[in-house]
């Protein structure tokens, strides 16, 4: 299993940081993430890990000595692209086998690794096919036995799922998992699809422009979101303003004044100041919780409502213009609200995230 840091990387492109001083510790067989909205630099961290760019600052390393004077293709790293780029003129095993071949692994070898591969990815009936004959699933699945067959010292894919559908997608990521978990391989995997990152990771770095915001657990950063970015990025979150009116109030927090309301929050400031809370759509209700437990209240008009199976989704405008979104989960469909009519939500106060002001991200 392999360590692998990177220490104060800088890339620009003309007078642009693409990459502004990010430093990444990756653990020995984890699978780290990198996620956040295209352009951030994701990709060009990635591709300098994988030395098919040259950072202008910094160094990586991995297992403790720098590799930046290593080439690509000695540095054992399999690479899975966004696009396939699969030999459209060479049969699936072929394919699998070609970084064995360039390596000149002797050709028993090969036919073992590649069936060996082959199994992993639930491909062993399809040796003999061309490229042309395969779902984009099963194409995927070859780029993965040929990323996996080599037996790479650390594994990074940019944007793998990106050209399958949801169903596709969803299994593929299973398998992704799966794979990673069984073979303890290290992976850097890059997505700006937040929900993948949230399903798929041991650790996820959020990045935005060229900057990594918070590293942590999935659960740390939907719980604790570091800054309002974050907090928006991962997940869905209503952010929303409110005014500290009365000091501590000996359940570890203030009162607070926002969208007519008074609130409990879980803040530390004193009276007059300005604060920034998140509040995740599931966190509210139709009625409040367990009686003689703090409850805090909201009420608006239903402006929009989605039904989504499992869940009715409403988006309710509060005074002053503002909305909030709700997801009411296992609802009494016989008793769904509809648009215009009047809805008052409740959540707990511990569920209010304390988030810095635009000034403290």
């Amino acid at each position: 299993m392999t360590h692998v840091q990177a220490m104060a990387i800088v890339k620009r492109f003309g007078t642009t940081a693409a990459i502004d001083r990010i430093n990444l510790d990756v653990r020995p067989g984890e699978l780290f993430t990198l996620v956040g909205p295209s352009g951030c630099g994701k990709t060009t961290l990635l591709r300098i890990i994988a030395g098919l760019l040259e950072q202008d600052e910094g160094a990586v390393h991995f297992n403790g000595a720098p590799v930046d004077a290593i080439p690509p293709h000695l540095r054992n790293i399999g690479i899975v692209f966004q696009s396939y780029a699969i030999f459209p003129h060479l049969t699936v095993a072929e394919n699998i086998a070609y970084g064995l071949k360039a390596r000149r692994v002797p050709p028993g070898e090969i036919a073992a690794k590649v069936g060996e591969a082959s199994r992993l990815v639930q491909l062993e009936g399809l040796l003999d096919r061309m490229p042309g004959q395969l779902s984009g699933g099963q194409q995927q699945r070859v780029v993965l036995a040929r990323a996996l067959v080599i037996e790479p010292q650390l594994l990074l894919m940019d944007e793998p799922l990106s050209n399958l559908d949801a169903k596709l997608r969803l299994q593929i990521r299973s398998l992704i998992r799966t794979l990673q978990r069984t073979l303890r391989i290290t992976t850097i995997y890059v997505t700006h699809d937040q929900e993948e990152a949230l399903a798929i990771s041991d650790t996820i770095a959020v990045m935005d422009r060229g900057r990594v915001l918070q590293v942590g657990t999935p659960w740390e950063l939907y719980l604790r979101p570091a800054n309002r970015f974050v907090a928006e990025f991962i997940g869905s979150m209503n952010v929303v303003q409110a005014e500290v009116a009365e000091p501590q109030d000996g359940r570890g927090g203030v009162i607070v004044t926002s969208f007519g309301a008074r609130w409990r929050a879980p803040v530390s400031q004193h009276i007059g100041a300005r604060v920034t809370c998140g509040l995740r759509p599931e966190s509210l209700q139709l009625e409040p919780g367990a009686a003689g437990e703090s409850w805090n209240s909201v009420s608006g008009q239903v402006v929009d409502v989605a039904y989504l199976g499992a869940v009715v989704r409403y988006r309710v405008q509060l005074p002053a213009g503002a909305e909030i979104t709700a997801d009411i989960y296992n609802p009494d469909f016989a008793a769904i609200r509809a648009v215009g009519d009047p809805l008052t939500l409740w959540f707990a106060p511990d569920r209010l995230i304390a988030l810095p002001n635009e000034d403290g991200e």
